[in-house]
């Protein structure tokens, strides 16, 4: 049964259509091996690129492309980086990333995220990217979901978010289903979780400008 029913691809198309640049996506995964998503993942993928010429699919293997692997500090798999496309067709990493399908609920943060990365617009308030622009210390965003939560595609946007417009933040979005043992690693109890630089964690889906706050809490000190 296809991942994407003809209606669905229809209203996707639409969102698609208001793409502006072009944006590159870089999909990790293995034929071989315990992945469990990776074939739907690379069907999604594909489906997706087949309703517009703005987006471009380029896959790694992550056993044999260690390069790459190694470049993009993929440790699981499948991962998505959404990222964009300069003039000399050259990869522009803004840090996005997302382990596991995108399905459910986050698909539909996943289609923002591109549509964002296409309009190069956080769509972060002025006050918001004034603030990111005192950080002075990486911070790296976990943001741990399921894609039955409807809170979940709020906080995994959010993160996103900042990451493209801060190059001292990475965000990973992580499907804690399809990565038990990591998720329990990390405690995740509820969802959405958040964790930051592996030292603070909150639970749901903050408003931007706490969100900030506790991005600075950890990537600005008074040095």
């Amino acid at each position: 049964m296809p991942i994407l029913s003809e209606k669905d691809k229809q209203e996707i198309s639409k969102r698609l259509s208001q793409m502006i640049r072009p944006v590159k996506l870089l999909l990790f995964s293995q034929k071989l091996g315990d992945c469990q998503y990776c074939a739907s993942t690379e069907e999604l993928m594909g489906d997706l690129c087949s309703l517009s010429d703005k987006i471009n699919l380029e896959k790694f293997n992550f056993i044999t492309d260690k390069d790459a692997v190694d470049r993009y500090k993929i440790d699981k798999i499948p991962a998505i980086i959404v990222a964009g496309e300069n003039e000399k067709n050259e990869i522009i990493d803004y840090g996005i990333r997302f382990f596991g399908i995108p399905a459910g609920y986050e698909f539909a943060s996943f289609l923002e995220t591109i549509l964002m990365v296409s309009h190069d617009d956080s769509r972060l308030s002025e006050k918001s990217k004034k603030d990111l622009k005192q950080l002075n210390k990486p911070v790296h965003i976990q943001v741990f979901i399921t894609p039955s939560c409807p809170h979940c595609q709020s906080a995994v946007l959010m993160a996103h978010m900042v990451a493209y417009e801060s190059n001292m933040i990475r965000s990973d979005m992580i499907e804690s289903m399809e990565f038990p043992d990591f998720a329990n690693k990390n405690l995740v109890h509820v969802v959405p979780k958040v964790i930051l630089n592996d030292s603070t964690s909150f639970e749901g889906a903050l408003p931007e400008e706490q969100f900030i706050s506790n991005i600075l809490s950890v990537g600005k000190s008074s040095e």
